[in-house]
This record gives structure tokens, sequence and C-alpha cells, in this order.
């Protein structure tokens, strides 16, 4: 096995794999405590589809790079989803399920319309659930990934102790002089971003999976936000490496088999906690 493993390593489509994922696992992760902690975990699934709509309008309009069309479109919908939150009107899992919806079945219908390919089912069933593009990476988007996710990781160190404040007690944080409305707008947006990112890995149905999974993992264990982070942090990394691993090597799909993992992550987490008492 370890010689197999060394001999895909040579090629360089592998090593650009492992890469993306583990770049796009760690930026999920670290962001995925925040919103489990602010109650914010739905967020990423109802992004997820406004994502996917937004892939079908940008293949309708046959854009070369759909990206340039996809993130603006999700950073808005963040937006609009934390604004909704705090309408007294519309409540924010509703307007999560609302727009979520929504965006499914416009994308959906007008992939179906507009006939944007021979096999439209083929390519709504790799945009929901992962293909196997990630195999197929050129430099360009190994590059985007990596700026997007460095993006990502240095907001989150450098404003680590504001983030900390505002998702613990807003309402203190906010008396204490923060604008906290500026940073839970940051953070939408950086959700979005990753939203869209993981899309490329696991498809818009798992990727909330890297965001609540080992966050939530890591917390039937630890107690502290930072052991909770770093904790997060690395199973989320070795989670998708192995998960990559056993996908090359069993030819099982990259986005469900890594999900699985943290699945199995989080039951062994979940029983730890309970034997230690911490659960």
């Amino acid at each position: 096995m370890i010689e197999t493993l060394q001999e895909y390593l040579s090629y360089e489509f592998v090593r650009y794999a492992l890469f993306v994922a583990v770049m796009i696992s760690l930026s999920s992760a670290l962001l995925g405590v925040i919103l489990v902690l602010k109650r914010f975990s739905f967020i990423g699934d109802g992004l997820s589809h406004v994502a996917f709509g937004a892939i079908a309008i940008a293949s309708v309009m046959k854009l070369t790079n759909n990206l340039v069309f996809v993130f603006p479109v999700t950073i808005a919908a963040a937006i609009i989803l934390l604004w909704t939150g705090k309408n007294k009107k519309i409540n924010g899992d509703a307007a999560i399920a609302m727009i979520s919806v929504g965006a499914l079945a416009v994308g959906y219908l007008m992939m179906n319309v507009f006939k944007t390919s021979a096999n439209i089912s083929g390519d709504v069933c790799s945009t929901l659930f992962g293909s196997t593009s990630l195999l197929t990476l050129r430099e360009s988007d190994v590059w985007l990934c990596l700026v997007m996710s460095v993006v990502v990781i240095v907001v989150f160190a450098a404003y680590y102790h504001r983030i900390f404040a505002v998702t613990f007690d807003e309402t203190f944080a906010h008396a204490s002089g923060l604008r906290t409305g500026a940073y839970n707008l940051l953070v939408a947006a950086v959700t979005a971003v990753i939203i869209v990112l993981a899309m490329n890995l696991v498809g818009s149905l798992l990727a909330s999976a890297l965001i609540i999974f080992p966050a939530l993992s890591a917390m039937r264990v630890f107690r502290s936000f930072r052991g909770v982070t770093v904790c997060s942090a690395i199973l989320a990394v070795v989670s998708s490496v192995l998960g990559t691993f056993i996908s090359i090597l069993a030819e099982t799909p990259v986005g469900s088999t890594i999900v699985v993992l943290d699945i199995i992550v989080f039951i062994g987490f979940a029983v730890a906690g309970r034997v230690t008492g911490r659960g």
C-alpha cells in the first residue's frame, strides 16, 4: 500500500488534489467553530444551494469562468441571510429555507429549460455531490484555492480576539465598542467564499459537512475556544488527507469519502467525551 501511495504521489494531479483538499478543509474547520457556536451552522447549507443556483445560471450564460459570477452572488446571499436573520418578521431559519430551496429550484429549472449540456442529470449529480474534477485540477485552480484559503486564515488570525468576543457575547461586545455588525458581515462573506471552494471538493449538498463535523467533534472533548479551534483544524486536515487517499485507492467519490470519515471521527470523539465525562 505504501508503494502504491508513493507511486500516486509522484503524479502532479494527486499532489494538487491533496493540497486543495487540505487548504479547503483547514479553512472550513476554522470557520466552522464560529458558525457552530453562533448557531449559524445551517447557513452553510443554504449558501451551498445558492451557489448551485449561481453555477446553473453561469452555465446558461456560458461564462468561461463561472466563479466570477458565483462568488459575488453567494456573498450577496450571505449578507441577505444575515440581514433577514435579524428581521423580526422572518426568522433566520425560515429565510435560509426560502433562499436555499428557491435557489435549487431556479438552478435546476434553468439547466433543463436552456439545456446547458447533453447530460443534465450527470451535471446536477456531480455538482450536488462532488465529482472527479478534484483530480483534474489546473494550476490556476490550485492558485485560486491557495489565495482564497490564505485570505480566510489571515482574516481569522488577524481578528481572532474580536471574533471570539462577538461569537460568545455579541451584546457585551457591542457595548464595549466593537462593530459587531461589521464582524458578522465579515464572517458571512468568508463563509460564502469557503462554501464555493468546498463545492469543488464535496459538492453543494455536502459542503456544510466540512464546516460542521470537525467543530462538533472537537467540542465533544475540548472546552476552550482555542482548544476546539486547533483540534478542529487538525481533524479536518487528517480527514481530508485520508479521505483523498482512500478515494484514490478504493475508487470512491472523494467528497463522500471525506465526509464519512468526518462522521466516524465525530462518533469516536462523542464516545471519548462520554467516557472522560466531558460529553
